[in-house]
């Protein structure tokens, strides 16, 4: 399930069934050398905690001149992690810190079948400048599409 575009200009939601027992799934969330090793970033010595700011370089092919620059919101272990980010931060030509950060929040829940829903929501993107809003809210749609259904079911279907 993705929603964003269609439907709202602030917001995107997406939702992934996931096989793996909630604490797994949790662990790929919040431990730094999991989250890089799935989310495609190399996050050498950070620490994961509320306040804390994360950083680090993209190491997905051509992605690599990017970086990854978070600060944790939320840690409620094994239910509720949250961050902000500057969305879709590519290009060199905007100056980001005018810019207020999108929130993502993962939430986590058990299924029936000892797996676990996993759901991202990320709001924010009404406070981005106009003309950077429709292309950092589609480009975080697919990106989201991409990390969550791919890089993360993968990451641990190969029992990483």
């Amino acid at each position: 399930m993705i929603a964003s575009t269609a439907d709202s200009t602030d917001r995107i939601e997406d939702e992934v069934r996931l096989p793996q027992p909630q604490a797994r799934v949790w662990r790929a969330l919040t431990n730094p050398a999991e989250l890089g090793a799935w989310f495609g970033v190399d996050l050498t010595g950070a620490t994961i905690a509320p306040g804390a700011r994360v950083q680090g370089r993209f190491t997905i092919p051509k992605h690599e001149h990017h970086s990854f620059d978070v600060t944790i919101e939320t840690v409620e272990p094994e239910r509720r992690f949250a961050w902000r980010w500057h969305p879709s931060a590519t290009d060199a030509s905007v100056d980001m810190s005018k810019e207020p950060r999108t929130l993502v929040t993962f939430t986590l829940e058990s299924t029936p079948d000892g797996g676990t829903l996993l759901r991202v929501v990320e709001t924010g993107f009404s406070g981005l400048a106009a003309a950077r809003r429709t292309a950092a809210l589609l480009g975080n749609t697919n990106g989201w599409k991409g990390q969550l259904h791919t890089r993360l079911s993968g990451y641990l279907a190969a029992g990483a």
